[in-house]
């Protein structure tokens, strides 16, 4: 419950102000979260020394202060999907080869949409569902219901079409086999299992949805991010299909599938 009256205050300012001013006050925020979450802050000052084990203390502490920091301008974006239109678009956001989307179309497979945790990846959904394309994305359901209805309904008032997680398998198949467009994260594993590569020199474990989604249906992978630019405005990145060679072994299909569009992830 309180979770979510904060997520609707913090919806009616971002709503009623400036967009400059509401970042300003989700950064206020976020810094007062550090502060005071000491269980949040150690936890992941051990996740960033585990990732990064060469940086200082300094090194880590700055990281920690820009993930919440940039955590908290994504909220306010999202908050902000109301106002989110084909002119706020046009003015704001600067989109790269979507023409690769509707090569991807063209070829009547169904197109997995990948991307990472990484600049705002929900704003980039609205983009693309706004822009046309019948887009669906697999959202991890929130505990208390009352968020999870705000947030799926944040993500539906824009077109976009949500699968709880414990559904994603059904639903996602029957999607493209529809020949429509189905978002999946590639740099977080929700589920049991996974596949384990060296990721800027250390192991991580990947998951194989995408991946096994492609081999099952054919679908084309065509990996996009949302990246916020230093102006406050954003970008729209879209990559080249990944062209999809199967073999007589499923595991070592996966993993090369998977190994292929990590490249792309450590551009990012």
């Amino acid at each position: 419950m309180f979770n979510y009256i904060l997520y609707r205050i913090g919806q009616f300012i971002a709503l009623a102000l400036p967009v400059k001013l509401c970042y300003k006050i989700a950064i206020v925020c976020s810094d007062l979260h550090y502060i005071f979450a000491d269980q949040d802050r150690r936890q992941v000052r051990e996740n960033l020394k585990a990732i990064f084990p060469e940086k200082s203390e300094r090194e880590i502490r700055g990281l920690r202060i820009n993930m919440a920091r940039n955590f908290a301008k994504y909220l306010a974006d999202f908050f902000r999907f109301e106002k989110i239109n084909l002119e706020y678009i046009k003015k704001n956001i600067r989109v790269e080869n979507i023409h690769y989307f509707d090569q991807a179309c063209a070829r009547n497979k169904g197109v997995i949409v990948l991307t990472a945790h990484l600049g705002n990846w929900e704003l980039g959904g609205v983009v693309i569902s706004l822009l046309g394309y019948p887009f669906w994305v697999v959202a991890l359901p929130h505990k208390d219901k009352r968020v999870d209805r705000f947030f799926n309904y944040q993500r539906e008032r824009k077109g976009i079409k949500v699968i709880p997680l414990n559904k994603a398998v059904r639903m996602g198949m029957n999607i493209l086999k529809r020949k429509q467009m189905l978002a999946l994260v590639g740099d977080r594993v929700f589920t049991d299992g996974g596949v384990v590569l060296d990721f800027f020199g250390k192991l991580m474990l990947f998951p194989q949805g995408p991946a096994a989604f492609a081999l099952k249906t054919g679908a084309v992978i065509v990996p996009g991010f949302m990246l916020r630019n230093k102006d406050e405005s954003f970008t729209l990145r879209i990559e080249e299909p990944i062209e999809l060679a199967p073999g007589v072994d499923k595991e070592s299909d996966i993993k090369s599938i998977i190994g292929r569009y990590k490249i792309i992830f450590e551009k990012y």
